[in-house]
C-alpha cells in the first residue's frame, strides 16, 4: 500500500514532468453580434503566460503551442500577457528566448496581437512597485519583432477572405461593415487597465473581440461592449481540483470574484462574456495537475447566443 509520502512524490513528478508537457487545444465556438459575413467561420488562436525565466520554465509546451498555431493558420493570434518572469536584470535575455519561440508564427505571417501581464512589469503582487523599465523592454522587443502591442488600443482586422476579394477588385479600402475590431486592455496590477475608455473608440455596434491579461479587468467593462472577451493569468490555479480551485480563485485570489478557467458565466455586466485561458507556464511552483497548458482556438459565428466549447484536443 502506498504511503502518503509516496503518493505526494508521485503527484509532484507527474505535475512537474508529465502534465505540463501536454498541450490541450480547446476548440470553441464563439458568437459575436454583428459579425461581418467575411468573418463567419474564421478562427482566432489564443494563448498566454509563457513565463520564460521561471525556473524549470515550460518552454517545450510553448513551442508545441506555436507549432499547432502554425499548422492551424488562424486569421489572427492573441497573446494575453506574461511573456517573462522575474525579469528585473535579465529581461533582454528572456525576451530573446521568447522571440525565438514565437518566430515560427511571425515567419508564417499570421497577424499577432499582444497585451502585457503583471510579470511583464515584474509585479509579483498588486502591492509591488510598478516596474515600467521591464515592461518597456518587453513591449519594445515584441513590437520590433512585428507583434502588435494592444494595451488600451483598438485596431480593425481584415479577414483573409476579405483580403482576397479586395486584391481581386484592386481596391485596398476597408469597409467598416466588414471589419472586426480587436480591443486590448492593459494590465490591472500596473493600474493600466482602461477598459471603458478603450472600448469607447470602437464604432458603435461594430463586431469586436476584447482581450486582457487579468480577468478582474472584465468586471468593469460596460454592458454589451464585450460580447467576446478573453483573459488569462489564473493558470487554472495549476492545481485543478473540481469546484475547490474555482472557489479559491474567486474568494482568495480575485478582487472581483472572477472564475479560474473556461467560460465564466456568473461574472461581468449583462451582454458580456468572458473566457479564461489556463496559459502555458508556471508561477512559484513548476507544476500543473489537472490544469494542463491550453491553446484556445475560437471559431467565430454571427449572433448573440451563448458560446459553447466544441471539443478539446490533446
Amino acid at each position: 500500500m502506498l504511503t502518503l509520502l509516496e503518493l505526494l512524490t508521485g503527484l509532484f513528478i507527474y505535475g512537474s514532468a508529465v502534465e505540463p508537457r501536454f498541450v490541450v487545444r480547446n476548440n470553441v465556438s464563439a458568437a459575436i453580434p454583428n459579425l461581418p459575413a467575411v468573418w463567419e467561420g474564421q478562427r482566432i488562436a489564443v494563448f498566454a503566460d509563457m513565463q520564460v525565466g521561471m525556473w524549470w520554465a515550460n518552454t517545450d509546451a510553448a513551442r508545441k503551442v506555436v507549432r499547432q498555431v502554425v499548422e492551424i493558420r488562424p486569421a489572427a493570434v492573441l497573446i494575453a500577457g506574461d511573456f517573462v518572469y522575474n525579469a528585473d536584470s535579465s529581461v533582454d535575455d528572456q525576451m530573446r528566448e521568447v522571440l525565438a519561440i514565437l518566430q515560427p508564427i511571425l515567419d508564417a505571417h499570421i497577424p499577432t496581437y499582444a497585451v502585457l501581464g503583471n510579470h511583464d512589469y515584474s509585479l509579483m503582487n498588486e502591492h509591488s512597485d510598478q516596474e515600467n523599465r521591464v515592461a518597456h523592454h518587453v513591449r519594445v522587443a515584441l513590437d520590433s519583432a512585428g507583434i502588435h502591442m494592444m494595451d488600451n488600443r483598438v485596431t480593425p482586422l481584415r479577414s483573409p477572405a476579405d483580403t482576397i476579394v479586395a486584391a481581386a477588385d484592386g481596391d485596398g479600402a476597408d469597409s467598416t461593415a466588414a471589419m472586426l475590431y480587436v480591443v486590448g486592455i492593459g494590465e490591472k496590477w500596473a493600474k493600466n487597465d482602461h477598459g471603458p475608455e478603450t472600448l469607447s473608440h470602437v464604432p458603435r455596434g461594430a463586431a469586436r473581440v476584447v482581450f486582457m491579461h487579468d480577468p478582474d479587468s472584465f468586471a468593469h467593462l460596460p454592458s454589451g461592449e464585450a460580447p467576446l472577451a478573453i483573459a488569462a493569468h489564473t493558470h487554472g490555479m495549476q492545481l485543478g481540483i473540481p469546484f475547490v480551485s474555482n472557489w479559491l480563485w474567486r474568494h482568495r485570489f480575485s478582487d472581483e470574484g472572477s472564475g479560474v478557467e473556461g467560460w465564466i458565466n456568473h461574472y461581468g455586466e449583462p451582454g458580456n462574456r468572458l473566457y479564461v485561458n489556463r496559459g502555458i507556464g508556471f508561477s512559484i511552483v513548476p507544476a500543473r495537475v489537472h490544469a494542463a497548458p491550453e491553446l484556445t482556438v475560437f471559431t467565430l459565428k454571427a449572433g448573440a447566443k451563448a458560446p459553447a466549447v466544441v471539443s478539446p484536443q490533446f
